[in-house]
Order: structure tokens, then C-alpha cells, then sequence
């Protein structure tokens, strides 16, 4: 459960904006997105492998 205090003299704008920050950082959207259809283990793996070799070869690109 997200509680987010709101203080003294502060806009209601500022409060949601810390409470949709702090929402952001729990990946509840981001669980639900991916929990909606079952990925078998081996897709799962594959695609972390390919998003790291990506990483990696930006970073190369930024080291040059």
C-alpha cells in the first residue's frame, strides 16, 4: 500500500506527482502488463539476451 503524506502548504499537484513516482517503482503496471499472457522460460531467456548484447553494444558505441 502506497502512502504519501501530503505537507503543509503543498500543492495537490506536487503530492500525486510523488505518489505516481513512488507507484512507478513498485512495477505493479509493468507485472500486470507481462502477466497478462504466459512467455515460456526459454522466450524469457532469449530475450534477456538480446537486450543485454543491445545494451552492450551501445555502451561499446559510447566507449569509442
Amino acid at each position: 500500500m502506497i502512502i504519501v503524506n501530503v505537507k503543509e502548504n503543498e500543492s495537490i499537484d506536487k503530492a500525486l506527482k510523488r505518489f505516481k513516482k513512488k507507484f512507478d517503482k513498485t512495477g505493479a503496471v509493468r507485472e500486470l502488463r507481462a502477466r497478462q499472457a504466459f512467455t515460456k522460460p526459454s522466450v524469457k531467456r532469449r530475450d534477456e539476451i538480446i537486450k543485454a548484447a543491445y545494451r552492450q553494444k551501445l555502451q561499446n558505441e559510447v566507449m569509442k
